[in-house]
């Protein structure tokens, strides 16, 4: 795992933690949000903070777990802003600026988990401001049994509501598998 600067590890805390619990968060498979308060634990191979872009990737076997919410992906880039009041940084209780998620985008072999659910792709963004999570390429959420496949699984995190959808330039369609006790 990799030690950060403080002002990296305020940046990753506040953008993962709102990141990781909206992204986990997707399908209606799952039972129960994590609290925003929780430590969350990133492990890669490999980081770079670019702070002119205010963007941090993680790259290289990127796991990262929030209770009990883990993505994992080959790469995890997390985009923020900078809060800002009256010219200066905007501090929380602890006297520590806050940084906001903008993006978060996971590329390669994405898995997102919480107990039993599981959702996969090849890209997996995250859209703050639309509070919205895409996974895409080859697109999975499963629970249990049931699951669905579809190249876009789109997911509406304040509607609660799914899109599984086929890109139409590929042959196939959705598929659903719903076991019935």
């Amino acid at each position: 795992m990799y030690f950060l600067s403080f002002s990296a590890r305020r940046l990753l805390t506040a953008a993962l933690s709102a990141a990781v619990i909206a992204a986990a968060a997707g399908p209606s498979f799952c039972k129960e949000k994590e609290k925003d308060d929780a430590p969350i634990n990133i492990e890669a191979d490999r980081m770079v903070s670019q702070e002119a872009k205010n963007s941090v990737v993680f790259i290289g076997n990127v796991d990262a777990s929030q209770g009990k919410i883990t993505i994992r992906a080959d790469e995890m880039t997390v985009h923020y802003e900078e809060s800002e009041g009256g010219g200066k940084k905007e501090a929380d209780k602890s006297g520590r600026g806050k940084s906001k998620v903008k993006r978060l985008i996971c590329i390669g072999n994405v898995q997102v988990t919480q107990e039993d659910w599981l959702g996969t792709g090849e890209r997996m963004d995250y859209y703050a401001d639309e509070r919205k999570v895409v996974l895409s390429g080859n697109a999975k959420a499963s629970e249990g049994q049931n699951m669905v496949s579809s190249d876009i699984i789109t997911y509406y995190l304040d509607e609660k509501r799914s899109i599984f959808e086929q890109d139409k330039t590929k042959p196939g369609r959705v598929k659903a598998t719903i076991q019935q006790n």
